[in-house]
Formats: C-alpha cells, sequence, structure tokens
C-alpha cells in the first residue's frame, strides 16, 4: 500500500508538511484566482462568478463575496445558496470549511481551519495539522470575528463581532466574546 500524500495526511486531519510541492503548487494556483478575483471591477459580475467556480471547491447558487477575499486552496471550501462573504474575509481551508446555504459573514471574518502542534519541540519540526469547520445554515458571523479549527456553529445562531470560537456553538443562540459563549437562546 502507498504511503499517503501529503494533501492525503492533510485532508485525513493528519500532521503534514506543507512544504510539499503539491500543496505550495494549489496555494499558488488559489492565490493567482484570488488576486484576479480581488482585481476585478464591481460590475464584472459574471467574470467573478467564472472565476469562483475554478477556485471554490462546491459553491451554491447566488453566492457573493466582497473583494478583497483570501484562502488557502480554495478546493476545500463548500459554499451553500445564497452564502455571502463581506470585505476582508480569508478562509484557511486546510481542512473542509463548509459555509451553509444563507449564511452572512461580516467584515474581515477568518476561519480558521489551520492548526500548528502544542509541542514545541514537535511545532519546530514544520508538521502541521488542519480541522473542518462547519457553519450551518443561516448564521451571522459579525465583524472581526475568528473560528478557529474543528469548530461547528449550528443552523439559525449569530456570532457576535469580534468573538473568538474556539468550541461549538449549539443552533439558534447568540453568542459572542473571547473566548466566545452563549449568551442567549433564539
Amino acid at each position: 500500500m502507498a504511503e499517503p500524500t501529503q494533501r492525503e495526511r492533510m485532508l485525513a486531519g493528519e500532521l503534514y508538511l506543507a512544504s510539499d510541492p503539491e500543496l505550495v503548487a494549489v496555494r499558488v494556483r488559489a492565490r493567482e484566482l484570488t488576486g484576479r478575483y480581488n482585481a476585478t471591477p464591481p460590475a464584472a459580475a459574471e467574470e467573478r462568478q467564472a472565476l469562483l467556480g475554478d477556485l471554490i471547491g462546491e459553491l451554491g447558487a447566488e453566492v457573493w463575496i466582497e473583494p478583497p477575499f483570501h484562502c488557502d486552496y480554495g478546493a476545500n471550501i463548500v459554499l451553500g445558496d445564497g452564502v455571502y462573504l463581506n470585505f476582508g474575509c480569508i478562509v484557511l481551508d486546510c481542512a473542509r470549511v463548509e459555509i451553509g446555504p444563507l449564511t452572512k459573514l461580516g467584515p474581515v471574518v477568518q476561519l480558521c481551519a489551520a492548526t500548528h502542534p502544542v509541542d514545541p519541540e514537535e511545532r519546530a519540526t514544520g508538521w502541521e495539522l488542519a480541522r473542518p469547520i462547519a457553519v450551518g445554515r443561516n448564521v451571522w458571523i459579525g465583524g472581526g470575528a475568528i473560528v478557529g479549527p474543528g469548530v461547528t456553529i449550528g443552523d439559525d445562531s449569530v456570532i457576535g463581532a469580534g468573538s473568538v470560537v474556539v468550541k461549538d456553538v449549539p443552533p439558534r443562540v447568540v453568542a459572542a466574546g473571547s473566548p466566545c459563549r452563549v449568551i442567549r437562546e433564539l
């Protein structure tokens, strides 16, 4: 049986080397596509949709992303119908990052599936990790919020601006803070 590739290791949640040439090539492609996307004029809706179609792994209908937008790979992002990302959003999609239909992200929201070993000696070796992020249907994430690796946010929830979300958030709640915690049910 063949040794798994670094890409397979990354997507399986195992330690991997981001310096692997295959991974570097996919990231370079994503940088080129996002660079082109971010340079499009506001009236170039068809060109933007075509670029997103080339970049994003699964792209729903009527998705709108305000430039600038940045991501690691693009291919590991799933965007449901009617998703909206405001200016300056960043998605580090070393693992699958799924955003459900009708979800809205405020400006400068970061979804960071990337992580590193906590042990300093292990971290110094250059090996990295990734954990999937799942954002449910009809979620609103306020501006400047950061969602960490392995987090799931339930359907219809609201995440307050500037929150740091490092643990799962249940459906139909308002949650905010650093670290993010449930404030009330909806």
